[in-house]
């Protein structure tokens, strides 16, 4: 089973459209979003995919938002996600809040903790959880989103868009 994660669209309909392509040419059937969702118009862009939503430090019209995910069939975790996903525990916030995602990962209890904010794509390993950022959709370079294989917790970075002078 895989996944994918998606970070910081700040309201930005282009890239998280672009976004959806890549997802649809995966075959995702789940979606994590690590907040900065930024726009009520974003929810619906997911709509074809079981998608869970956080929320992150630009997204002050919860309610607004909220209705949207709703209106989507989305998912709406608050401030932090948790659900089981192929047999895997994962947890998802923003990562604004330091202390709460440093406690998250050094918890143990997850497989995957996915986090945003920092517009940087990485992942690493911390004993036996995976810590994920999927990078940005938004004010970043390049714009990132992530597919993680379930089976293995591997992991793939996709650019939005090819690299300058890379081939297909």
């Amino acid at each position: 089973m895989r996944i994918g994660i998606v970070s910081d669209t700040h309201g930005n309909l282009e890239n998280t459209s672009l976004a959806v392509e890549h997802l649809r040419s995966h075959e995702i059937e789940n979606v994590i979003h690590c907040g900065d969702i930024g726009s009520a118009s974003i929810p619906s862009e997911f709509t074809e995919f079981q998608t869970h939503f956080v929320f992150g430090n630009v997204d002050s019209d919860v309610a607004t938002l909220r209705q949207a995910i709703n209106d989507a069939n989305g998912t709406c975790h608050g401030r932090f996600g948790e659900v089981t996903l192929g047999g895997r525990k994962i947890a998802f916030l923003h990562g604004d809040d330091a202390a709460r995602a440093n406690q998250t990962i050094e918890s143990n209890e997850y497989d995957l903790v996915c986090y945003g904010h920092t517009h940087k794509a990485e992942s690493h390993q911390e004993g036996s959880t995976l810590v994920l950022n999927p990078g940005a959709l938004h004010r970043a370079n390049p714009h990132t989103l992530a597919i993680v294989d379930l089976t293995d917790l591997s992991v793939q970075h996709l650019p939005l868009r090819p690299e300058p002078g890379a081939t297909k």
